[in-house]
């Protein structure tokens, strides 16, 4: 099996290869070939038992998914985006790399005579929209997304669904809650303090909070994130169905929670590294993003997450900190 990460050099893209180095398969099947891709050289999983190889090229530049898609590798994960800030931010960035860069790779697919390989779309919860039901959201609720960002994905789930109907892949879009807590430094993605108000306490460094202790949104970890791509990679596309998009499963928990979760396991004083600063823009932003999911499709066909907050701050604790935390 030949697998294709596209965007491979970001810090999910870099987990994954991690998970599939040490494993050396997907659903039985054993990897002969990993190939990773990002605008800049990514770094190849160490150990791995199977070739890897790397490609250098921006998804949205005419010929650059030929070029990625002309070995026919069997499975293609698609991981590269602008993040929300940015792409809220340059409207026309957003656009050519999460739009027209998405549909020049399916362009590039279709355009092989017998080639279907699976491809795994990552979309996002921003693809959905207000007004919310009071409970949790369905899975038939209707895509209507308040930023530019959120468009992007729906605009690339419509897409998926059918090009896959009409044969050209096996598509599989799954929509990921947003992932908490990501390590490394900060991005432009709006959502960024979710994780700073956890990442920088753990490690002794005071973290910025823009928001209200009440403003509710759904997590998932770096490493439940990963296991969603890799079930997503594997699972058989007759028991998906026709309606290939699926919300992944995830914690609801208001920010407040999350520092609640924060003061049990890291204890008091890494809550009073957290410094409340106020941002309009932030808010506008992620105050029209959806908070909770019944993600009743995604549980019935194996998908899995954390249960609490408690276990994403842990999952941190463990994978990036050494299983130690400075405060």
């Amino acid at each position: 099996m030949h697998v294709l990460i596209i965007g491979g050099g970001g810090m999910i893209g870099r987990k994954l290869s991690d998970r599939l180095a040490r494993d050396g398969r997907i659903k039985g099947r054993e990897i002969a070939r990993l190939t990773l891709h990002d605008v800049v050289e990514p770094a190849a999983p160490a150990g791995a038992p199977f070739a890897t190889d790397t490609a250098v090229s921006d998804l949205s530049v005419p010929g650059a998914a030929e070029a990625l898609v002309a070995d026919r590798p069997d499975v293609v994960i698609h991981l590269a985006s602008v993040v929300s800030g940015e792409a809220e931010a340059d409207f026309e960035k957003g656009y050519r790399v999460n739009l027209d860069g998405t549909r020049q790779l399916f362009e590039a697919i279709r355009a092989i005579d017998g080639y279907t390989p699976r491809l795994v779309f990552t979309s996002s919860v921003a693809a959905f929209g207000g007004p919310y039901p009071e409970d949790a959201i369905p899975d038939d609720f209707i895509l209507t997304p308040f930023t530019s960002y959120g468009t992007q994905k729906a605009i690339c789930e419509l897409l998926l669904t059918d090009y896959t109907r009409r044969g050209a892949f096996d598509g599989i879009g799954i929509r990921l809650p947003t992932i908490c807590v990501r390590p490394g430094k900060p991005n432009k993605a709006a959502s960024g303090f979710f994780s700073g108000i956890i990442r920088e306490p753990l490690i002794g460094m005071e973290a910025l909070l823009p928001v209200s202790d009440d403003l509710r949104h759904f997590h998932a970890s770096p490493r439940s994130a990963v296991g969603f791509l890799v079930h997503a990679a594997g699972i058989d596309g007759e028991a998906v169905g026709p309606r290939r998009n699926l919300t992944m499963p995830g914690v609801s928990v208001t920010v407040g929670e999350q520092i609640e979760a924060l003061r049990r396991v890291a204890g008091e004083k890494a809550v009073s590294l957290i410094r409340r600063e106020p941002d309009p823009t932030v808010l506008s932003i992620i105050g029209s993003w959806p908070r909770d999911f019944a993600t009743r499709r995604a549980d019935a066909l194996g998908f899995t997450a954390e249960a609490d907050f408690d276990a994403i701050i842990r999952a941190h604790i463990e994978d990036e900190l050494g299983g130690t935390i400075a405060v």
